[in-house]
């Protein structure tokens, strides 16, 4: 993909959806089973081999508990049209506190694990 213009788009939603595949504990075959698609297709995805169309961004979007326009956004490609702090706050009230606590770097997986604990004992955690 060295002479591809999106190579870097591709490659930056591949470790996105990698990333968030290990924030989550699943493994390829389980986010395959997820999302409908195959272990080897989402490993070329997330190696940035390969262009998904925006069926497959949505189907591990959905599995992952992440809204599709964060992954695409997180890959630089999102809506380009405007102030990107503006774009960040139209975004930000669509993430899940689920969704953020998966994402979050910096939990360990017991951290998170007690969190999502936590926030499923209030009954919020779509909210």
């Amino acid at each position: 993909m060295a002479d591809d213009p999106w190579s870097g788009q591709v490659e930056a939603l591949g470790r996105f959806i990698h990333a968030q595949r290990k924030l989550a504990n699943l493994s390829l075959r389980e986010l395959a089973a997820l999302s409908d698609l195959s272990n080897a297709y989402l490993s070329q995805l997330e190696r940035g081999m390969h262009h998904p169309s925006m069926r497959s961004v949505t189907q591990i979007a959905r599995a992952l508990g992440v809204p599709v326009e964060s992954m695409l956004a997180e890959a630089g490609l999102g809506d380009d049209g405007g102030d990107d702090d503006a774009d960040t706050a139209r975004q930000e009230p669509e993430i899940s506190a689920e969704a953020a606590i998966r994402r979050d770097p910096t939990l360990t997986p017991a951290q998170r694990d007690a969190l999502l604990a936590v926030l499923k004992s209030f009954g919020s955690s779509s909210e």
